[in-house]
């Protein structure tokens, strides 16, 4: 009965004590996309995601009922890193809906512009970013007047709240910062103009950002590296997971040794890092340990000794020689690019191209996967022999309007001899090698549907795509990647562009399984070097995958990103077309910034990729 009459006390008060306006509320999510297209399209990173914040700690005024609630004391703050924008999950900030998600756009336009310790103070640097957020978007400039009227009626009626002489100050400064034009704003030399966020003087500013220092968001970025390899739907729950502050954990081997604390100094606080060992039947449930992690103002990272010897069994699960595939030659050194110092490490990666051992019977289709590969097989041989237009000729069937138009342009310019504007279909030699590249890592060991799983729906896009290609004749090889670190790249060999569709070739695709990890941008370099070696005038580079790139080592994260765009650069610098098909469901969050808008394409229906594997070899070789 007390518990009874406890839940309800405290969902009575802590709801007559909310401060927000429900009706007007806007969720992140809504906004999402908005803020994201906006954020580039001010110049912000491509490879930086938009994440939900944690609640951190916040101060200024409580009303009476707050404090009997024990609330107001915590908050959402927009916060900014290397890799995230962590943007409140809900505002309900203002009486109108409009502002709410106003403020969402203007911060995600603001985080464009910041650059942390341009000015060595929390608010020039958000008075400088103001500033030039307003000049890359002036359309945001009546938005922005709206905002910064309504924020300071809600800081001007809360200030009257306010105690003592010093916070009183405090706030009439910070609202002259707030009220004058971002480049006339002065800060005085006598005051650093630091409105921290732990400061328990002043309310938060919803305008500003709080931007983490570099340190911590490295120790964030370790943390996660140390942690990859969980699988597609452990690293899904991750990325929704809120953004919190983050430090690093100080080993007692790496401190002063001949300083002494006082007593004083060794008492410690229930949310400090203690490096104490525990039994399993001590640790806290999941959930528990979630609602601790939101109670903490920042989360202390540490390496636990038993991370030695989880990456030991990582590497005991690595095949012996004897069972492993067979290696075809030496292997290659490849380069990776180090987004951090913007530059390409040289030899940085080895690659080793297996085959599999020659076992087993060839693989067997179903019927009905041959009776779709015969189907596809015959539409692309009807595209080959089909006739292709030639546009910009002096004599043709048809006026060609492009060329009409370019050659009215130029009278003016100059005089222009016997006018080519017409077009003509005539039978043309076609001139197209490609390259299959498909993801082999250990995420396709996962259940697509209820019978096959992702390497099974791969097996079948890879046997149709082959029975297709035969058919019309075009040269085209198939490769199958995954990795262990930077050292162990591992290439699988299928089909080589001088071989034959034979029996061989159908047992290995047949013999494919979920091997490692993702390391994409070393795959992607060594099928370039493998299409730039073919004398065809075309060359196409199509990638098969289920998630991001990813390894053991600092491959996770930005680091795999980055270096995957770098490749793909390198591709097309080659003269390359290179084309991205993938089931992941969080595809369109990364899959732009690495092949952009028109050089990718997300397969809903994991059962579908070889009908969509193939018509997309169709359309893109159409004009060929």
């Amino acid at each position: 009965m007390e518990e009874w009459i406890g839940e309800r006390w405290h969902r009575f008060i802590t709801g007559a004590a909310e401060r927000g306006h429900d009706g007007a509320a806007v969720a992140l999510p809504d906004v999402q996309q908005a803020a994201g297209l906006l954020y580039r399209a001010a110049g912000g990173s491509h490879s930086l995601r938009i994440v939900p914040a944690a609640d951190m700690r916040i101060g200024g005024p409580r009303h009476w009922l707050q404090r009997l609630a024990g609330s107001g004391t915590r908050a959402a703050l927009p916060r900014l890193d290397s890799e995230t924008l962590a943007l409140p999950p809900r505002i309900a900030l203002f009486e109108q809906a409009d502002l709410n998600r106003d403020l969402y756009l203007w911060l995600a336009a603001l985080a464009a512009c910041f650059e942390l310790g341009a000015t060595g103070s929390w608010a020039g640097d958000n008075l400088a970013a103001c500033q030039l957020a307003l000049q890359r978007c002036p359309g945001l400039r009546p938005r922005w007047l709206r905002l910064r009227e309504a924020h300071l009626a809600q800081r001007r009626a809360e200030a009257v709240a306010l105690r003592t002489p010093e916070a009183r100050a405090a706030e009439a400064r910070l609202q002259a910062l707030l009220l004058a034009e971002p480049g006339q704003a002065r800060i005085d030399g006598s005051f650093d103009g630091r409105f921290d966020v732990e400061a328990p003087l002043l309310a938060p500013v919803w305008l500003w950002l709080q931007a983490l220092p570099a340190a911590a968001a490295g120790a964030t970025g370790q943390a996660r590296s140390a942690a990859a390899g969980g699988g597609q739907q452990a690293q899904q729950e991750q990325e929704k997971a809120k953004r919190r502050r983050a430090r690093p954990a100080k080993p007692a081997s790496q401190r002063a040794p001949l300083l002494l604390a006082s007593k004083a100094e060794s008492l410690r606080s229930w949310s400090e890092h203690v490096p104490l060992d525990r039994a399993s039947e001590d640790e806290t449930d999941e959930d528990e340990a979630r609602a601790a992690a939101d109670d903490m103002e920042e989360l202390t990272l540490a390496r636990e000794g038993s991370a030695s010897a989880a990456r030991i069994k990582f590497d005991l699960d690595l095949p012996s020689a004897s069972a492993d595939d067979l290696p075809l030659g030496e292997g290659e050194s490849l380069p990776e690019w180090d987004w951090k110092r913007q530059c390409l490490l040289p030899e940085h990666c080895r690659v080793q191209t297996l085959v599999a051992r020659p076992s087993g019977p060839a693989f067997s289709p179903p019927a009905a996967l041959r009776q779709t590969a015969r189907r596809l097989r015959r539409r692309l041989e009807t595209l080959r022999s089909a006739p292709q237009w030639q546009r910009g000729c002096n004599e043709g069937e048809v006026l060609d309007l492009d060329a009409w138009v370019r050659h009215l342009g130029g009278l003016h310019a100059s005089s222009s001899p016997e006018p080519q504007v017409w077009a003509r279909r005539q039978r043309s030699e076609r001139s197209l090698a490609t390259l299959l590249l498909a993801d082999l890592s250990l995420s396709t060991d996962a259940y697509a549907n209820n019978e096959q799983r992702v390497i099974d729906v791969i097996r079948d896009a890879l046997y149709v795509f082959g029975e297709a290609l035969h058919g019309c004749g075009d040269p085209f090889s198939i490769l199958g990647f995954s990795s262990v670190r930077r050292s162990q790249v591992r290439i699988h060999h299928l089909k080589a562009f001088e071989e034959g569709w034979a029996a061989p070739v159908l047992r290995r695709i047949g013999a494919i399984k979920p091997g490692y990890y993702t390391r994409m941008g070393a795959a992607i370099r060594l099928a370039t070097r493998r299409l730039q070696a073919r004398p065809e005038r075309q060359r196409l580079l199509l990638l098969l995958t289920d998630g991001k790139p990813n390894d053991l080592d600092v491959y996770e994260g930005r680091w795999g990103i980055e270096d995957t765009r770098a490749a793909v650069h390198e591709a097309r610098q080659a003269g390359l077309h290179i084309f991205c098909l993938s089931i992941d469901e969080q595809a369109q969050d990364y899959l732009p910034h690495l092949f952009g808008h028109q050089g990718w394409a997300r397969v809903a229906r994991p059962t579908e990729l070889p009908l969509r594997l193939a018509g997309v070899y169709s359309r893109l070789t159409r004009g060929v």
